[in-house]
């Protein structure tokens, strides 16, 4: 399999779990793991700074923090919720976060200056903050912290997709992050094979999440 698409990556997850029983739980993990993997190899960083949304792909970031802290690396958690409510696996690894007393900085409402204007090259931001089910051009506050992101001076990477880019195109939905390196999970998206797709992406990594190679074939073609 060498990309898909938005539709059948929303297929991945329920059928991992209607067919295998896998949870999407312990897919986050793994994905998790595989951007721990990036962040050890591509360092060692100063600081990092993981900025996460509401959705699954804001799960993956807190889950990225819990294991990072596993392993003695301390890392800064910025959680925008724009007032949305977190999904389920999301809001299960903010309380493994709470549990484990590993601060996060929430942001509920507006959004003022999150990213710390001191990082440099040194240190890196991970970008968890839209996944691939954006829809429409992307509104404030995530705007307002993309380009933020843009302009640090920190070196970026994005988790599964930079935050903003329409998975199937390749193109910004009105801004997107623009990202040293990507980890994508199961299969590098469609719109990761467009002509402008890797000013946006960096280098790309393929993170594999335990959905054996086979059924994948077998689900979602070569």
């Amino acid at each position: 399999m060498k990309y898909l698409s938005q539709e059948a990556l929303r297929q991945v997850d329920q059928l991992a779990l209607e067919q295998l029983g896998i949870p999407g739980l312990l897919l986050m993990e793994n994905a998790a793991r595989g951007v721990c993997r990036q962040i050890q190899t591509t360092g060692p960083w100063r600081r990092i700074v993981i900025v996460c949304g509401y959705g699954n792909n804001g799960g993956d970031g807190l889950a990225v923090a819990r294991l990072l802290a596993a392993e003695g690396q301390a890392a800064e958690v910025l959680l925008i919720r724009a007032g949305r409510r977190l999904t389920p696996d999301a809001q299960a690894n903010l309380d493994f976060l709470a549990r484990s007393g590993l601060p996060v900085q929430q942001i509920s409402d507006e959004v003022a200056e999150l990213i710390p204007g001191s990082l440099t090259a040194s240190d890196l931001i991970v970008d968890c903050l839209l996944g691939t089910g954006i829809q429409g051009a992307v509104r404030p506050p995530f705007a307002d912290v993309i380009r933020q992101i843009n302009a640090s001076d920190a070196q970026v990477l994005a988790v599964d997709v930079p935050s903003g880019m329409n998975c199937d195109s390749g193109e910004p939905c009105g801004c997107c992050v623009r990202a040293d390196w990507t980890v994508t999970f199961v299969a590098a998206k469609q719109g990761f094979a467009a002509a402008n797709a890797e000013q946006w992406t960096g280098a790309v990594t393929v993170c594999q999440i335990g959905l054996p190679q086979s059924w994948l074939q077998r689900h979602f073609g070569g």
